[in-house]
């Protein structure tokens, strides 16, 4: 997969359809910890990580970065899921917890195909300080595919649809799932392969779909993981991937006209892969997205 940041680099662009919320007040970073997949308490103040909420069968609602400002103060990034209704979700689960969740439609996220000036792995960088009513934070979010930058704040950067789709094919290349509301509560982090962006825990206490998650690790059940595709025409979230006459696993997201990531077992007999009578390659995926 050829990935040709160059194109993009030195500004930010408008990371169009991503969202943000925050968690505030003295029980956020617990709240978190018994709601979302990740343990959070494995991260510092400064520092992020990739995580989920799950159903209570073990199924992904929503992947998102999480970015932990202090314990009372958290934030996530939300790359696919409408920060609204996410938010409006969660709160069913407050009850007496001392946290405000709350969608923020007053920040953007933007991209740029450059490192961070600071932010480097999961250590974020606080640009306006801990203190300050305005938010301005970078992420890095580069990979063995290149330099990328995250930017939370005000400023939602310019529309640049040719970046957004480079953006998207980074991720995909490198196993990061983008899940359109089809494909939302359709699998579990294994099916996923979540493991490989440590977006989720086997150890910590309990949180929804624990169970399943935990289970199907130290039983050894896991059975299907991504795959990265490339065809030449339109692919569609849904599609199944067919080996012969065979259908053997399902397309969970695409970028562009080109590549996809499917679902598909991980022993399989090699052979060739179609989607709709269309022949497709697997590629393999790339590395460093992991945090």
């Amino acid at each position: 997969m050829h990935d040709n940041p160059q194109a993009a680099s030195g500004r930010h662009f408008a990371l169009s359809g991503t969202s943000v919320a925050t968690l505030e007040g003295r029980d956020a970073a617990a709240f978190a910890q018994a709601q979302f997949c990740n343990d959070v308490t494995a991260i510092t103040p400064g520092q992020w990580q990739w995580s989920g909420w799950l159903t209570p069968k073990g199924r992904v609602m929503a992947l998102f970065a999480l970015l932990k400002r202090s314990d009372e103060s958290l934030l996530l990034w939300l790359p696919d899921a409408n920060a609204v209704a996410f938010c409006d979700a969660l709160r069913r689960f407050v009850f007496r917890s001392k946290v405000v969740v709350r969608p923020r439609e007053d920040l953007f996220a933007s991209g740029r195909f450059e490192a961070p000036a600071v932010a480097n792995g999961n250590t974020f960088d606080d640009r306006a300080g801990s203190g300050a009513l305005e938010l301005d934070l970078e992420l890095d979010l580069g990979a063995d595919g290149g330099p990328r930058c995250l930017r939370i704040g005000a400023d939602a950067g310019a529309e640049d649809a040719a970046a957004m789709a480079q953006w998207a094919a980074f991720d995909l290349a490198h196993g990061l799932p983008r899940l359109p509301e089809s494909q939302v509560e359709h699998w579990t982090p294994q099916q996923l392969s979540l493991q490989r962006l440590n977006a989720f825990s086997v150890k910590k206490g309990c949180y929804p779909g624990q169970e399943i998650v935990a289970r199907t690790h130290f039983l050894g059940k896991v059975k299907r993981g991504l795959a990265l595709l490339e065809g030449g025409g339109r692919i569609d979230p849904g599609a199944e991937v067919r080996a012969g006459d065979t259908a053997i696993g399902n397309v969970v997201c695409a970028a562009g006209n080109r590549f996809a990531l499917a679902v598909l077992p991980l022993e399989r007999t090699p052979s060739a892969l179609a989607i709709g009578g269309m022949p497709v390659q697997e590629l393999t995926l790339r590395e460093g997205l992991a945090r």
